[in-house]
């Protein structure tokens, strides 16, 4: 199985200004979460951004890089641009690694580039909560699949939600009698997509959706408009990205030690 890895990297960030040049280990996060990648097998990684300062971090640690508009409304519309410059084929698979993931497993990549077909042009990732609190955080976003392993739905409400038993007010005995039924666990969504190339270069296309606005979860516009989402579940939950201070502070920790 062949793949494509682009890695969409911003500079404005809210909690954590300039994000993707944070130091890890003496090399900016960025350049972390694109050797992680690498590790994956992917033919080619590739760091898509708007700013000349990533743009400079890349290149002086050998990571391709490529400059894209800057008024994109999302991360997959940059890598749409991206796919458009380097002319890649219809066929190819590409996987959008968030460029705040400097920890991410390289074989849940390969995993999730693996589903994508000429019948699937998407796929992404869940894991099983083990936590009722997760299942109650709307932060926390859910799917549910169908038999063939494809989304039905994704939400920030908890799904699928027991009737009788949530309803009676035994959530907590509910919620772990179903973590100890196989596919019946309430999972949570991975921020990791892969796409066939030719849907990502249509995706920008497409109509938003209202669902898509209601849950503030673009995935849902792939759903609306009746095009199937491939899920692979990971056996175990994957190391948390880089959203606060205490996640910097976290990793840092971790490259600390491991360089040590």
């Amino acid at each position: 199985m062949s793949f494509i890895v682009i890695i969409p990297a911003r500079l404005a960030s809210t909690r954590l200004p300039d994000k993707p040049l944070a130091d890890l280990g003496g090399k900016p996060m960025v350049v972390r979460v694109a050797e992680r990648a690498a590790l994956s097998g992917a033919l080619r990684v590739t760091v898509a951004t708007d700013h000349a300062d990533i743009a400079a971090a890349c290149r002086l640690h050998g990571i391709d890089v490529c400059m894209t508009r800057a008024d994109h409304p999302s991360g997959t519309d940059r890598i749409a641009e991206v796919a458009q410059q380097l002319a890649l084929p219809d066929e190819a698979v590409i996987v959008n690694v968030q460029g705040d993931e400097p920890l991410i497993a390289p074989e849940l990549i390969a995993a999730t580039a693996a589903l994508v077909n000429a019948a699937v042009p998407m796929a992404t990732a869940a894991h099983a909560i083990d936590r009722l609190d997760d299942l109650c955080n709307p932060n926390v976003v859910k799917v549910v699949l169908d038999r063939h392993g494809r989304a039905l739905y994704f939400s920030r409400a908890p799904i699928p939600w027991d009737r009788d038993g949530f309803a009676a007010g035994r959530m907590e005995a509910v919620f772990s009698a179903s973590r100890g039924v196989a596919d019946h666990a309430p999972l949570r969504h991975v921020g990791l997509y892969a796409y066939r190339c030719d849907f990502l270069k249509a995706y920008p296309l497409l109509a938003p959706s209202p669902l898509e606005q209601i849950e503030a979860l673009e995935q849902l516009r792939v759903l609306w408009h009746g095009l199937p989402i491939a899920v692979h579940v990971t056996p175990t939950a994957p190391t948390p990205g880089v959203d606060t201070p205490a996640d910097l502070e976290r990793v840092r920790a971790y490259f600390d030690g491991a360089i040590g």
